[in-house]
C-alpha cells in the first residue's frame, strides 16, 4: 500500500514562524564555523600520499571513529529512520543489513591493507597488469559515486527547505544548490586527515543527539518502550502489517527471493564502497585495519540502534501519515520528531531543532566529501596519472582538486535537474554495482592465484551490464506507483534489486574468463602478483 500524502500546513512547517529566525541564524553560524574549521584543517602538504591516506599515520582508535562516521551519512540518518517510521519491520531490516556490512568489511580488512594499495584500481591490479584493471576500477567508482552524490544532495535540500518552512520544489532545489556549493567548498580543500577530524567529531555529536531526541520521545509515554511501540503501531498507516514484512510498497508482493536479493545487495554493496576501502587501506598495518574496523562495528551498531529507536519514536509522536505527508519516503522524520517532543514555545525546542539541523549538515558535509574525495583519488591515481605524460606531485594535487570540484558540480547539477523525480532507487543501483563489480573481484584477487586480467574484465563489465539492464527492467523504474516512470511498463525483471543474479554471475564470469588459456603477457605478472598477495 502507499503512504497517504497529507500536506497539512502544520506538517510542512515543523519549526514554526516564531522559532524559524533563531534556528536559521544558529544554523548559519554553525555552517560558518564548520567551513572555517575545514579551511584550518586543510593540508598544505605537497606530497600526494599525505593528502590521500594521511601517510598512514592515523591511530586505530581515531581511524575507527572516522570509519564509523563514514556510515553516518545523511541518507542513513534520514532514510533509515524514515523507513522505520513509515514501514516498521521493513525499515528495521534495512538497518540490520547495514550493520552486517561492517562484518564483511572486517573479514577483508587485513587483506585490503596487505594489498598495499588504497584505490580500487590498485587492488584490481594485484592479479592483472596493464591499464585495463585500473580503467575498469575508475568506471566502477564513477558509477557508484555519482548516484550517491545526487541522492545525498537531494536529501540535504529537502531537510534544509523544511527548516525554513518551505517545501515547494523550487525551495528544495534552491536549498540543494546552496548546500551543494557549501559542500563543494569543503571538498575542494579537504584531505583524508582533515575529513577524519570532522568525522570523529560527528560520531559523538550524532549519537548524543539521537539519544536525547529518543529519550524525549520516550518521556511522552511515561518512559515505557512498550507504550511507545504500541503508539507507533496505532499511528502507522496499517497497524496490522506495521511489525510484519510487506508494508513497504517497493517490496510488497515480490516474495522471499526478492528479500534475499535485497539483503545481498545492501550487505555486500555497503561493505565495498570505495571511500570505505580507502579508509581501511589508510591504516598503519593489517592489525590496525582490523582494530579500526572492530571499533567502527561497535559505534555503528549503537548508531543504528538509536536510528531504529528514533524511527519508532517518530511514528509514535508525530504519526506515519504526517511524516509521509511531508515526504513520501519519510526523510524528514528526525526533524519532525525533534519538533514534536517539546512544547511549541520552548527555548529547548529551538535548541533541539537547531542541533538536529547541524547534525544533518555535518552528515551531508562529511558523506559527500568522503565519497567525492575517494572517487577523485581513484580517477587521479588510476587514470590521469597513468595516461599521457606522467604527472608531477604538484600536478597530481592540482588534478585531484580539479576532479573533486568537477564531481561536486556534476553531482549537484544532476541532483537539481532530477529533483522532482523519485530517484532514491539510485542508491540501490550504486549498492548493486558495488556488490557485483567490486566484491567478486576482491575475493578472487585475495584468495585465488589463478585470477587474471581477462577474468577481471569479464566480471566487472559483465556484472555492470547485468546491473544496468536488470535495474532498468525492474519495478523501481517502471510499472509501479513508486517507479521512476509509473505509466510505462517494461518491468519484466520481477525483483527490486539485481543482486540475486548479478553477484553469482559476476563470480561465474570471473572464473570463466580466468580459466581460458592466458595470454603470454599475463602469465608472469599474474605469478608475481600472486607472490605479493601471499607475502
Amino acid at each position: 500500500m502507499t503512504t497517504p500524502l497529507l500536506l497539512s500546513s502544520g506538517a510542512l512547517d515543523p519549526v514554526g514562524s516564531a522559532a524559524r529566525t533563531p534556528v536559521i541564524s544558529a544554523f548559519l553560524v554553525f555552517i560558518g564555523l564548520c567551513l572555517l574549521w575545514v579551511f584550518t584543517l586543510a593540508s598544505q602538504d605537497d606530497h600526494p600520499e599525505n593528502l590521500h591516506i594521511a601517510d598512514r599515520s592515523l591511530s586505530p582508535v581515531f581511524n575507527g571513529f572516522a570509519l564509523a562516521g563514514e556510515f553516518m551519512t545523511v541518507v542513513t540518518l534520514f532514510v533509515v529512520s524514515g523507513a522505520i517510521a513509515l514501514f516498521g519491520y521493513d525499515g528495521f531490516a534495512s538497518a540490520v543489513d547495514s550493520v552486517l556490512a561492517l562484518g564483511v568489511l572486517l573479514l577483508l580488512a587485513r587483506k585490503i591493507r596487505a594489498g598495499g594499495h588504497y584505490t580500487l584500481g590498485g587492488l584490481f591490479s594485484l592479479r592483472a597488469s596493464g591499464q585495463g584493471p585500473r580503467t575498469a576500477a575508475a568506471v566502477v567508482t564513477l558509477v557508484i559515486t555519482v548516484p550517491l552524490l545526487m541522492v545525498q544532495l537531494r536529501a540535504a535540500g529537502i531537510s534544509a527547505a523544511l527548516l525554513i518552512g518551505m517545501s515547494s520544489d523550487a525551495a528544495q532545489v534552491l536549498c540543494t544548490v546552496l548546500m551543494g556549493c557549501l559542500v563543494a567548498c569543503f571538498a575542494g580543500v579537504a584531505d583524508l586527515k582533515g575529513t577524519s577530524f570532522v568525522q570523529v567529531v560527528k560520531v559523538p555529536v550524532t549519537l548524543v543527539t539521537l539519544a536525547v531526541v529518543t529519550l524525549l520521545g520516550l518521556r511522552k509515554f511515561s518512559w515505557s518502550p512498550g507504550a511507545l511501540l504500541s503508539a507507533a503501531v496505532e499511528r502507522s498507516t496499517d497497524p496490522d502489517v506495521y511489525l510484519r514484512r510487506g508494508l513497504w510498497a517497493h517490496t510488497a508482493g515480490l516474495g522471499p527471493l526478492n528479500t534475499i536479493s535485497d539483503h545481498l545487495v545492501v550487505v555486500l554493496g555497503t561493505a565495498m564502497m570505495p571511500h570505505l576501502i580507502l579508509r581501511v587501506a589508510a591504516s598503519r598495518n593489517g592489525w590496525c585495519a582490523r582494530r579500526s574496523t572492530s571499533i567502527a562495528v561497535g559505534l555503528t551498531g549503537a548508531f543504528y540502534l538509536l536510528l531504529i529507536a528514533t524511527g519508532f519514536a517518530a511514528a509514535a509522536v508525530v504519526g506515519s501519515e504526517v511524516i509521509g505527508g511531508v515526504d513520501a519516503n519519510g526523510q524528514t522524520a528526525p526533524i519532525l520528531l525533534a519538533s514534536g517532543v517539546l512544547g511549541q514555545a520552548s527555548t529547548a525546542r529551538v535548541v533541539l531543532i537547531t542541533v538536529m539541523a547541524c547534525v544533518a549538515f555535518l552528515a551531508v558535509l562529511t558523506a559527500v566529501t568522503s565519497v567525492t574525495f575517494a572517487a577523485a583519488v581513484s580517477l587521479t591515481r588510476d587514470v590521469l596519472a597513468r595516461t599521457g605524460r606522467p604527472l608531477t606531485e604538484q600536478g597530481e594535487i592540482r588534478a585531484l582538486r580539479s576532479v573533486v570540484v568537477a564531481l561536486c558540480v556534476g553531482g549537484l547539477t544532476l541532483s537539481a535537474a532530477v529533483h522532482q523525480y523519485p530517484v532514491e532507487f539510485l542508491v540501490t543501483f550504486s549498492l548493486s554495482v558495488a556488490a557485483t563489480c567490486v566484491f567478486p573481484v576482491l575475493v578472487y584477487s585475495f584468495f585465488w592465484p589463478g585470477f587474471n586480467g581477462r577474468g577481471l574484465s569479464w566480471s566487472v563489465y559483465g556484472g555492470l551490464f547485468l546491473c544496468t539492464v536488470l535495474t532498468v527492467c525492474s519495478p523501481i523504474v517502471s510499472g509501479t506507483a513508486y517507479a521512476l516512470w509509473p505509466e510505462a511498463a517494461f518491468d519484466w525483471y520481477p525483483f527490486h534489486t539485481p543482486g540475486l543474479f548479478s553477484v553469482p554471475a559476476a563470480f561465474l564470469l570471473g572464473w570463466l574468463g580466468s580459466r581460458r588459456p592466458p595470454r603470454r603477457a599475463e602469465g608472469a605478472p599474474g605469478r608475481a602478483a600472486s607472490a605479493r598477495v601471499r607475502g
